[in-house]
């Protein structure tokens, strides 16, 4: 994947790090970035997986791994939450390169 490109849900979720000829994907905020190269945190099985294929704001956010928390809604975050969400996007962008963005749609649900 070298050029950016708009994932839906469905699509994204290919790239959960279930099929090992795939690229691992996580976005925050809408934005897609390739977390391959932290395969010991993002890949199957391991801690940060269920942050993988979605984008789970609202769970990184909170510090959650509940399913019901790993969607991208901001709706009713505090502050200091708001503030660990950029904290984690700073890291993202610092250390994982950006390979695209989640459809409109998806961050409306």
């Amino acid at each position: 994947m070298t050029k950016a490109r708009e994932f839906s849900p469905q699509e994204l979720a290919e790239y959960d790090g279930s099929d090992p000829t795939k690229p691992i994907l996580l976005a925050i905020k809408g934005r897609v970035f390739d977390v391959s190269t932290g395969a010991s945190f993002y890949g199957k099985g391991c801690s940060y997986n269920r942050f993988t294929g979605r984008d789970a704001c609202r769970g990184l956010a909170i510090m959650s791994l509940k399913d019901q928390d790993l969607v991208p809604s901001l709706e009713g975050l505090s502050p200091s939450q708001m503030n660990t969400l950029d904290q984690w996007l700073r890291k993202f962008e610092s250390k994982y390169p950006e390979v695209g963005t989640v459809s409109q749609a998806s961050i409306l649900e």
